[in-house]
Order: C-alpha cells, then sequence, then structure tokens
C-alpha cells in the first residue's frame, strides 16, 4: 500500500501538564507560557505519513515487513500475533525549532524545547487515533528505533526505507547520525495489542524526562532485554 499523508494534524498543548513537566508550580510564569504556545502555534507544522504494512516473515530475533527486514526481539514478540501494522513518521516542522535558535534567553529555550516535544507527541496521538478510528482497532501500541538498546538507532535506515520518500511527504531527513530532521520528529510502528505496551517499561534508566511508564523488571526478563 502506498503512503498515507496527514497534513495538517491539529496539535493541542495542554498548559497544566506542561507546567507540571518543566516543574513550574501553580501560578508562575504562566502568561509567559500561554504566549510562547500560542508563538509556536502560529509556526508549526504538524504533519505525518504512514504505510499499512503487513508481517511476510519471522524469526527469532527479526521480522520483515513487507519485504524489509527488523531486528528487534522485542519487536518479533509484539508481532508474534499480529499481522498488519502501521510504520510511521511524524513531525511539528521547524518553526519551533527557529524559534528556540533566536531566542537569547535560556529558560525561554527550555520552554520552547518543551512545547516542541509536547506538540509532536500530540500530533502522534492524533495520528494514533486516526489508525484506531479509520482500521476498527481498539488498542495500539506504538515503538521507535532508539528506544531500546534491543531495537537500535541504525533502524531508523530500514524503517524510512519501508516507508518510501518521507523527505517528499513531510520533509523529514535522516542526518548522518541517523537522527531526524526536523529534530521535533518521530518516527516508529504502531501495531495492535490486548495490553498497552511503552517501550519505557522495558528501559532501566531512571532518569529519563520522557518517561511515560514505570521500568518493569519482570517484563523485562520475559524479553530479554
Amino acid at each position: 500500500m502506498s503512503m498515507e499523508i496527514m497534513n495538517p494534524i491539529p496539535v493541542q498543548i495542554d498548559l497544566r501538564s506542561l507546567k507540571k513537566s518543566a516543574h513550574i508550580p501553580e501560578g508562575e510564569e504562566e502568561r509567559r507560557i500561554v504566549a510562547l504556545i500560542e508563538a509556536g502555534h502560529s509556526v508549526m507544522a504538524a504533519k505525518a505519513v504512514y504505510k499499512v504494512s503487513y508481517i511476510e516473515s519471522r524469526a527469532e530475533e527479526s521480522v520483515v515487513i513487507d519485504g524489509v527486514r527488523f531486528r528487534s526481539k522485542v519487536l518479533r514478540k509484539h508481532f508474534d500475533k499480529v499481522e498488519r501494522v502501521f510504520p510511521y513518521v511524524v513531525t511539528i516542522g521547524t518553526g519551533v525549532d527557529e524559534l528556540e535558535k533566536t531566542s537569547g534567553d535560556a529558560l525561554e529555550k527550555y520552554y520552547l524545547d518543551l512545547i516542541g516535544n509536547a506538540a509532536v507527541v500530540s500530533a502522534r496521538e492524533h495520528l494514533k487515533k486516526r489508525l484506531g478510528s479509520r482500521y476498527a482497532l481498539q488498542s495500539l501500541s506504538t515503538m521507535g528505533p532508539g528506544q531500546l538498546k534491543d531495537w537500535p538507532l541504525e533502524e531508523q535506515r530500514p524503517l524510512f526505507g519501508l516507508l518510501g520518500d518521507v523527505e517528499k511527504a513531510v520533509g523529514v531527513t535522516l542526518s548522518d547520525s541517523l537522527l531526524m530532521i526536523p529534530r521535533k520528529s518521530l518516527s516508529g510502528i504502531y501495531f495492535p495489542t490486548e495490553i498497552p505496551f511503552m517501550a519505557c517499561q522495558l528501559c532501566p534508566k531512571e532518569s529519563c524526562p520522557s518517561r511515560k511508564a514505570r521500568y518493569d523488571e519482570k517484563l523485562a526478563r520475559e524479553y530479554d532485554a
């Protein structure tokens, strides 16, 4: 199946959640952050590209999707009883990054970075809802290259290859170090699950500011991750 492009994508940023992630007490910095959110919204270009793909074969520690092999024990285990998956790339463009670069205020740069992170996650959630509605899926989970040692950043290349011309579709490219450009972009594969899964559950790094779930040592042993 060819790529599906969603452009534009509505983005919602929750002020309370943003302040909580920045450890800002209630009532402080509110006016400033609201102004920065509004400025960010004015320059965002949120969009996504995804593809409906199918599992072709499975090995002990890898899986082949539409002719492209991905090496990951965790991914392989999740795809054990799955036939259809949804590789994707989501971005909000370069606008917020440009605001951050031109700001001469260190705290403002920090807030803009948080706003950009919240925006691209919001855009991905919109994609998730679209997939759930369009393909009648009750529960979806996602994994992305580089989230776990088991599925390293090097797997960005086959993921982008699986999707096709991502740059033409949404303007996202890979740097020599395999980081995405624009910086506020996310990539991965959505897949149906009976029990919601987050890569954070298998990652023991306690200080990660992006953590969405607690480390589950028992689950990590099951995946040998």
